[in-house]
């Protein structure tokens, strides 16, 4: 399926919706969810069209998946969620909860999270 953009987060990513941003740089932005599934929870999105899932990744975006995840715990610790500790998550496709079809990381965190893990 090739990239949609006309999806919320490449709309987000141009400021063309609303966001809370708590990061931004060259190569992602953070932004508050709108639906938070947790008392802290922040989505990490990276810039530009695609890849839309994990499916989709290659070899060569592994350095820039990895800057991703380094980022995600760089804002957890400055959420103060480290103590306590957070939840990382990156869903692919409709049946593992993907309501967009844009890679994103979720961090979640801020009470006991149950369920899977």
């Amino acid at each position: 399926m090739p990239y949609d953009p006309e999806n919320v987060f490449a709309k987000i990513l141009r400021d063309e919706i609303p966001s809370t941003r708590v990061y931004e740089d060259a190569e992602f932005i953070a932004i508050r969810d709108v639906a938070p599934a947790a008392p802290t929870h922040i989505l990490v999105l990276p810039r530009g069209d695609g890849p839309i899932g994990p499916a989709d990744l290659q070899d060569a975006d592994a350095p820039w998946v990895g800057r991703m995840v380094v980022l995600a715990a760089r804002i957890a610790r400055e959420q103060g969620l480290t103590e306590t500790g957070y939840r990382l998550v990156v869903n692919c496709g409709r049946d593992a909860g993907q309501t967009v079809p844009h890679l994103h990381l979720h961090i979640l965190g801020g009470r006991m999270l149950h369920g899977l893990g």
